[in-house]
């Protein structure tokens, strides 16, 4: 029997603990693994007041205090890698090794968030290029936006939670963070940490609940930028609700992966097998729809199916397992349900296609119809499509027909191609040679269409948190007043 693990809301520098829970139940576990205490009407009142109130401290704390403390509350995950991978082991059934491969991305994200907040600035303007310049000097900086409102999501909730905390707090601002609630135990830990590292109070508030609470904090007049990672019915409820404020939306993907007849098809039905399941399927740049140029088409279903069939299924504690468990029975179910029913209008099961609770068995699906759920809509599970294509054209076609854009990924040695798929497919960016499944977090990510609004990882995070104020200096000039 494991420890459950209780956890709060931190609200106005306080740990609230007393009142109504939520327990979270986990997926491979099938016990009571986390329980957090759920945020009230007041409470949400309280947080709201405490970061308007709490702007202007964060906004005044040096780059370098801040960046100093990222720095530190980096190397301090960088020790407990073991203790967050087993949390999100437990309360997700994410394997230990892409709960420590998430770890070691926090690390990246926190230090990366780090180097940005010292290169924070301004720039002078060129204002006397033009006549009515002449004689002035014009400066301008970037300022902290305002409370940041961090709404996270359940697939990887440690990372995503760090991009969005870190990157706020690099810039100046206090956040109030509003976990998912199948993760409340890890996200609270991660919070801990960064206040042990010297994050000051008045820089994080955890509000844990549901969409209600959500909707109300989206909403306040208080917040000055809502950060969203979620689905796409979820985000435009965001949007709607946060009306004319700044809104920053990382949706949901479709991701097509495309197999050209150079490309080496054992190394890329290798890299799709390894990039489709992990987390069982559940990122919105998972390997979903693989298109495979028809010469190599049956060559390339063989292999991936062979590498599918041989990746370790089961105890996400178990550190030899490369699939654990879906985040819930109605997850695993769905996708079972959809691969049965490309099946049923002809499609081949060549692996998979069951479930063990939450537990999908990794699916691979052959050739199924282009209507069908699988090629059309977002699976966000343990489930791969593949479909032959015969020209270039087509493919660049058949994968703009999602109303998802956010990541692609090709295996092709022709230039041409990669440049071609470069400029015509819709979405935010191409992994060449590798899978839709790659992503460095101080690389500019997101998409386009439904999937979303804005682009993640510090650097580009902190210009969404921050404005650009303007200084001008009438009638003192750098540049020469003739």
């Amino acid at each position: 029997m494991n420890a459950i693990h209780d956890t709060g809301c931190l609200v106005a520098g306080q740990w609230l603990t007393e009142g109504p829970r939520a327990e979270r139940v986990g997926p491979y576990a099938r016990q009571v693994v986390s329980r957090a205490r759920t945020a009230q009407a007041d409470d949400v009142t309280t947080a709201l007041g405490y970061a308007q109130r709490s702007a202007r401290t964060i906004a005044r704390l040096a780059p370098a205090t801040r960046a100093d403390i990222l720095e530190r509350a980096a190397a301090a995950i960088s020790e407990r890698g073991e203790e967050f991978a087993r949390l999100l082991a437990l309360e997700l059934g994410k394997p230990l090794k892409d709960g420590r491969g998430e770890v070691l991305r926090v690390a990246d994200t926190l230090s990366v968030a780090a180097a940005e907040a010292r290169r924070i600035g301004g720039e002078v303007l060129p204002v006397a290029g033009w006549a009515r310049g002449v004689g002035n000097t014009a400066l301008t900086q970037r300022a902290p936006a305002g409370p940041v409102l961090a709404i996270t999501p359940f697939n990887a909730p440690a990372n995503l939670l760090a991009h969005k905390l870190a990157a706020s707090f690099a810039a100046g601002n206090t956040t109030i963070v509003k976990p998912p609630p199948q993760a409340p135990a890890v996200s609270t830990a991660l919070v801990e940490l960064l206040l042990d590292a010297g994050m000051p109070v008045e820089a994080v508030q955890v509000l844990h609940g549901g969409g209600e609470v959500g909707a109300r904090l989206c909403a306040a007049p208080e917040i000055a930028v809502v950060s969203f990672t979620g689905g796409v019915a979820a985000g435009h409820a965001v949007a709607h609700a946060a009306g004319p404020k700044r809104v920053l939306l990382e949706l949901g993907g479709n991701a097509a992966t495309i197999v050209c007849e150079d490309a080496d098809v054992a190394e890329a039905a290798r890299v799709c097998a390894r990039t489709g399941y992990s987390n069982s399927g559940q990122s919105c740049i998972s390997v979903q729809r693989v298109y495979v140029q028809r010469s190599r088409f049956e060559a390339f279903a063989d292999a991936l199916t062979g590498e599918v069939k041989a990746l370790a299924v089961g105890d996400p504690l178990d550190p030899a397992t490369d699939v654990g468990s879906m985040v819930d029975d109605a997850a695993a179910e769905r996708v079972v349900r959809w691969s049965a029913e490309a099946a049923g209008a002809g499609a081949r099961i060549t692996a998979g296609g069951s479930r063990d609770g939450a537990v999908m068995a990794p699916t691979v699906v052959v050739a199924p119809p282009r209507d069908a759920r699988v090629v059309r809509e977002e699976v966000f599970g343990a489930l791969v499509a593949v479909l032959p294509y015969d020209g270039f054209d087509e493919v660049i076609e058949e994968c703009n027909r999602s109303s998802y854009g956010l990541q692609a990924g090709i295996f092709t040695h022709d230039v041409r191609r990669i440049l071609t798929a470069w400029r015509e497919l819709e979405v935010g960016g191409l992994i060449v040679n590798g899978s839709s499944n790659f992503r460095l977090d101080h690389v500019p990510f997101g998409g386009v269409k439904d999937s979303g609004i804005g682009r993640e990882s510090p650097r580009w995070m902190i210009e969404d948190f921050t404005v650009t104020k303007t200084l001008m200096l009438k009638g003192l000039t750098i540049w020469g007043d003739q």
